[in-house]
């Protein structure tokens, strides 16, 4: 197994130190950072592969922080929130924001370290290309480099965060077929997510606005109401 750089930004000493002590047991390097300006120095002068990011943070708080990466620097370095918010609407708000996936406190640390590597299987690995799909798909100007994880728009690129990317690649190898949200679920998330059927919905209206940043009278992912989503 890969050892991966995990920056952990938690501002509890002791949940912090839980934390790295989770992601070194499961054969990763961990990093720390106490605040979110911390994390933002750490992230000038170093490279990870995954951040787990508590929300409420001195400094910077965690939403400010995943809206700096996902806007002023456009990375996609993947982001599993760790929060004690448990509504629906702070979840909403974090994936809209960005957020790959969350966690709530108080957690169990088999949970930590199964999304964590869910995450980076994901994101570094790439989804499966089933029935022979090649590494490159193209629709209507939009082109999905799947082994680079690269995905552009009449040669734009766009970053998507890699459950965007995921879901996106799931639509674009099968361009006719719509598919309910259940079955995005089972195709992205593999059962490994909290369940929450607004995530999809949040998730496509991200990336609807990144593509439409490009191009905005185009209409790549449709709507089948009381279904779900196919490309358009």
């Amino acid at each position: 197994m890969d050892a991966f750089s995990i920056l952990i930004v938690e501002d509890d000493p002791d949940i912090n130190a839980l934390l790295a002590k989770i992601v070194a047991r499961a054969g990763h390097e961990p990093a720390q950072a106490y605040s979110g300006t911390e994390a933002l120095l750490r992230l000038e002068h170093g490279s990870f592969d995954l951040m787990l990011l508590d929300l409420m943070l001195p400094g910077t708080d965690g939403g400010g922080l995943i809206a700096h990466l996902r806007g002023e620097r456009g990375l996609d370095l993947p982001v599993i929130v760790v929060s004690a918010k448990a509504g629906l609407a702070d979840k909403v708000d974090a994936l809209a924001l960005g957020a790959d996936d969350y966690i709530v406190k108080p957690f169990e640390p088999d949970e930590v370290a199964a999304r964590v590597q869910a995450v980076l299987r994901r994101y570094r690995g790439g989804p499966a290309r089933p029935g022979g799909a090649g590494p490159v798909l193209e629709h209507r100007g939009l082109r999905l480099d799947t082994d680079a994880r690269r995905c552009s728009l009449h040669g734009a690129e766009i970053v998507l965060t890699a459950h965007e990317f995921d879901l996106l690649h799931t639509l674009m190898q099968a361009p006719d077929k719509v598919f309910s949200r259940e079955r995005l679920y089972e195709l992205v998330w593999k059962g490994g997510y909290y369940g929450e059927e607004n995530a999809i919905n949040v998730h496509v209206s991200n990336i609807r606005k990144k593509l439409a940043a490009v191009d905005p009278d185009g209409e790549y992912i449709k709507t089948v109401w009381g279904i779900g989503f196919k490309l358009a």
